[in-house]
C-alpha cells in the first residue's frame, strides 16, 4: 500500500532518487488504524464517517451487493474502521441484502480499544422504520454487545416489542415511523457512542448527507466498470447546495484508492 497523499518527506524522497515508495507493501493492521484514527473531535461531541466503495462509473453496488466491487486491501480497511468505531449504523435493506451479522472482538485492536475506553467491540444500531427485520439472526440474538434498534415514534409497537424480546434495544428517534437522521446521531452520542460510522447503504447515507450531519466520507474508488443502473453510494432528494468536502488522504493499493474526505 502507498500513501498517495499527504506525501510525506519519506516518499518524496524516494521518487526523487527514482526507488521504490518505501509504504509500497502491505500495512499493519496497526498503522492502518493510525492512519484513520478519529479526529480529537469525536471524543468531546461525535464523528460521524461513512465508509462506501464505488466503481470507476459511479456504481455504489453490482446485483444489489457491494462486494462484488471490494478488494482484501479494502476489507482489511473495512475491518479497521469497525475496530475503531463505538458504533456502526446500518440501515434495514443493507443487514437484509448483506446478511448482517454481529461485530466480533479482535484481538488486534483490543489494547487500543481498551486505551479509548471502548467495549470489545462496536455496538451495531440498526435503521428502520418498518422493522421487518428478522430477529432470530445471530445479529440480534447472538450479539457480543446488544444491537439497537433505531426507529420512530409511528412505528409498529408489536415489532418493537419483539426486537426487544430478541434482546435488541429500541431507541425513538424520530416522531414520524422513521428516523430523524440529526436526532439519531444525537442520541447515540449520549449514549457515549461518539465515534460513529455507517456503512450504508445509499439511502440511508443520502439521509445523512440531506441532514448535514455526515462529517467524513471514506470512499474506495474501485478499479472497475459495471454500467447498468446501479444505485449510487448515497439516495434519496438532492440537497439544496452541494456540500463541499476536502481531501484528508489517499492511499492506494492494486489499483484501488482509498480515499477520506472531511467536511469543509
Amino acid at each position: 500500500m502507498r500513501r498517495l497523499f499527504p506525501v510525506t518527506d519519506m516518499t518524496a524522497t524516494d521518487h526523487a532518487a527514482g526507488t521504490a515508495d518505501a509504504s509500497d507493501r502491505e500495512w499493519s493492521l496497526d498503522e492502518l488504524a493510525d492512519a484513520y484514527t478519529y479526529p480529537a473531535e469525536a471524543a468531546g461531541t461525535r464523528w460521524l464517517r461513512a465508509n462506501m466503495v464505488s466503481s470507476l462509473d459511479g456504481a455504489g453496488q453490482h446485483e444489489g451487493r457491494s462486494q462484488p466491487l471490494s478488494s482484501e486491501a479494502d476489507m482489511r480497511i473495512f475491518g479497521t474502521l469497525r475496530g475503531l468505531a463505538d458504533v456502526v449504523v446500518v440501515g434495514a435493506e443493507t443487514v437484509r441484502s448483506e446478511g448482517y451479522r454481529p461485530a466480533r472482538a479482535r484481538d488486534a485492536f483490543a489494547a487500543r480499544r481498551a486505551a479509548a475506553g471502548q467495549g470489545p467491540a462496536p455496538v451495531i444500531a440498526v435503521v428502520t422504520a418498518s422493522l421487518d427485520l428478522d430477529f432470530s439472526l445471530p445479529l440480534f440474538a447472538e450479539p457480543l454487545v446488544p444491537t439497537l434498534v433505531l426507529t420512530g415514534a409511528a412505528s409498529s409497537p408489536e415489532r418493537r416489542a419483539e426486537a426487544e424480546r430478541a434482546g435488541a434495544e429500541v431507541l425513538i428517534v424520530g416522531d414520524g415511523p422513521g428516523v430523524e437522521p440529526e436526532r439519531a446521531v444525537a442520541a447515540l452520542a449520549e449514549r457515549g457512542l461518539r465515534r460513529q460510522l455507517t456503512e450504508g447503504g445509499p439511502r440511508l447515507l443520502g439521509q445523512f448527507v440531506a441532514a448535514g450531519v455526515l462529517d467524513e466520507l471514506c470512499l474506495t474508488v474501485s478499479p472497475t466498470m459495471t454500467a447498468g443502473t446501479a444505485q449510487r453510494i448515497a439516495g434519496g432528494p438532492a440537497v439544496a447546495v452541494p456540500q463541499r468536502f476536502a481531501v484528508a488522504s489517499v492511499l492506494e493499493q492494486d489499483g484501488f484508492l482509498f480515499t477520506r474526505y472531511r467536511r469543509i
